[in-house]
């Protein structure tokens, strides 16, 4: 029997074959990359559209709260009053109102410093409702006093208390107006201060999603990452040189 030697091309073949193989599969994973990424961005962008959407709309549909109304009306109360109880019920409006507000300040912290405001402006209307309370108090008395001097046919001391009793009663219904003046400048004020926090918070999440990666740079990374532990094992490599010997 003599040596049969076969002198094989197989390294080149082998070769080749293995860097085809490791070509045709990166184009095909590139390929499910830019896809698996495209889709990821469409999904999230269809999300933030949706959330968007669904928020304008809860947004136009739910009522601003108008937490500056209260202080007007339990103003407006104090001064249409003309007895003590109608002074107390107006007190008691005002007092409802402060429990009210403290709760909505705990469900609406957005709004936490207007709704403080108004809550500052009603404490004052309770503590100016017991003022006015004192202030009729002594009108009664005064009145009192007026038809006494009637009586005792002091005329001239009647007129002067009379006319005492007319200024006492102007210089209070001044200041209840100024009252109601003060919570009207100081509702308009927070209207345009709580306007200008809005701008200010807007601002400020447009600067920070800015500098925040944007979701199609976080979905290509996403993308990317799934596809390098999609990756198979490396062929080994073929051997080089390769002869063949048969013996037979």
């Amino acid at each position: 029997m003599g040596n049969l030697q076969v002198n094989s091309t197989a390294a080149p073949a082998a070769s080749s074959w293995q860097s085809q193989s490791a070509a045709q599969p990166s184009a095909s994973q590139a390929r499910e990359k830019e896809d698996t990424s495209q889709t990821i961005c469409e999904m999230m962008k269809d999300a933030k559209e949706k959330a968007d959407a669904t928020r304008e709309k809860f947004n136009s549909i739910k009522p601003k709260p108008r937490y500056g109304d209260a202080p007007l009306e339990a103003y407006s109360r104090l001064a249409r009053a003309r007895r003590p109880a109608e002074v107390n019920a107006a007190a008691g409006y005002a007092r409802r109102q402060i429990a009210r507000l403290k709760a909505a300040k705990q469900t609406d912290p957005d709004n936490a410093k207007r709704i403080q405001a108004a809550i500052n402006q009603l404490q004052k209307a309770v503590q100016r409702a017991g003022k006015k309370n004192r202030e009729l108090n002594r009108e009664k008395l005064d009145q009192d006093r007026q038809k006494k001097l009637i009586q005792e046919k002091r005329s001239r001391e009647a007129r002067r208390q009379k006319q005492e009793l007319l200024r006492k009663q102007a210089m209070r219904r001044i200041r209840e107006s100024g009252y109601l003046r003060e919570a009207e400048v100081d509702n308009r004020m927070q209207s345009h201060i709580a306007a200008v926090d809005m701008e200010l918070r807007e601002q400020a999440q447009k600067l920070a999603s800015s500098i925040q990666p944007s979701m199609e740079a976080v979905a290509q990374q996403y993308a990317a990452d799934s596809a390098a532990m999609a990756l198979p094992e490396e062929l080994p490599p073929a051997p080089a040189g390769g002869e063949i010997n048969l013996q037979a």
